[in-house]
């Protein structure tokens, strides 16, 4: 493949990244098969980019939607008919370094112009790095479709309960029995080791007025969450009561699920007391089980109206309960940031990661820190 000012395989790596966030089993070997398909077609253009990713991309039928859905976000454009030629040109807004083709070979004569590749990646890498708060109307709707591919996937725990298989440990129950059906004599030895089960994960978000301009994408990461893992995710949100909103995301719309969820929460864009949110949660929730060996993920910008030792005692104790405490803050990945405020200060000690979230790119590294 012709080398240019865009990296196209690293833009094809991309792709199939998002897919294996969006649940399609995208791994190396089938990017290396469509990275061979592009060079070998010799035309980068959407179509054959969109036909190349689906023939090697999708292993299953299922992929096919996810695979048309991951297509329109990451690339911006629509699925492409198999009987009509496209101009990339046309068809795709340009970008600051476009891909060329490369130059014809020699002793050929042509008055064409080197065709250029007008992919939308660098506009889809600018809109992952744009802060929420900063967004247009129509980069938010963009927004949206890809925040519905991260669905993050928590690391499976070791179960306490042991099942027959080929290899582990002996056991000697299954192993008697089997020796009791021979009169005595034990033919093999039966085998059993531990399974694994998914983790549960646990979203906690801050609807409070400070964080109203990143309220929005972060339910919206929060429905994807859900739809992902319906029987393994809860979400509440916290201001000035806590609110379990986990039925109403489990909506197949996002559009319908944030409305139902916006209904259920009677305290949006209000004050905020963080400690008094999280004290509930634990007493009516966490302590009771949901808590216990999940993945916690916080999204606050630590502004507490309360006494902020009284929520440091709280998060030290919701930390002694997760598996992982994760404090999401809007605010961590700009410039001159410094967790200054009280709720926030008091929390840090007890946290075991401390990220950002206020672009896409930051979500996406969160659902990385997730799945560790």
């Amino acid at each position: 493949m012709t080398g240019g000012p865009l990296d196209l395989t690293a833009l094809l790596v991309g792709f199939a990244r998002t897919l294996r966030h969006a649940g399609v089993d995208a791994g190396p070997d089938r990017v290396q098969t469509m990275v061979r398909a592009v060079d070998a077609l010799g035309d980068v253009s959407e179509q054959s980019l969109y036909w190349a990713g689906r023939q090697t991309l999708c292993g299953e039928l299922d992929d096919l939607a996810i695979y048309d859905a991951a297509f329109a976000a990451y690339f911006g454009g629509r699925r492409p008919g198999r009987g009509t030629p496209l101009n990339p040109a046309a068809t795709l807004p340009s970008v600051a370094a476009p891909y060329t083709a490369g130059p014809p070979a020699e002793g050929t004569e042509t008055d064409e112009e080197p065709q250029v590749l007008g992919l939308s990646a660098s506009t889809v890498e600018i809109l992952r790095r744009r802060d929420f708060a900063l967004l247009t109307s129509r980069e938010r709707d963009e927004m949206r479709r890809l925040l519905a591919l991260l669905g993050p996937e928590p690391a499976p725990r070791r179960s306490r309960r042991r099942r027959s298989a080929k290899g582990g440990e002996v056991d000697a129950t299954r192993t008697v029995r089997g020796a009791l059906r021979h009169a005595g004599e034990p033919t093999r030895l039966a085998r059993r080791r531990r399974t694994d089960r998914p983790r549960r994960l646990v979203l906690l978000v801050d609807v409070s007025g400070s964080m109203s301009p990143y309220a929005d994408a972060l339910l919206r990461f929060s429905h994807a969450a859900v739809r992902r893992r319906p029987t393994r995710t809860e979400v509440f949100t916290l201001g000035t009561r806590l609110t379990r909103i986990t039925r109403a995301l489990r909506h197949r719309d996002a559009d319908a699920a944030l409305h139902a969820a916006s209904v259920a929460i009677p305290d949006w864009h209000g004050g905020t007391r963080l400690a008094d949110a999280v004290k509930a949660f634990l007493d009516r929730w966490g302590q009771r089980g949901t808590a216990r060996g999940a993945i916690v993920v916080v999204f606050s910008d630590g502004w507490e109206r309360g006494d902020p030792a009284a929520l440091a005692a709280q998060t030290h104790r919701l930390a002694r309960l997760a598996y992982r405490l994760i404090w999401v803050n809007p605010h961590r990945g700009k410039a001159g940031f410094a967790p200054l405020a009280g709720g926030m200060a008091a929390a840090l000690p007890h946290l075991d990661e401390f990220v950002a979230g206020h672009t896409i790119e930051a979500l996406d590294e969160l659902v990385r820190t997730i799945a560790k």
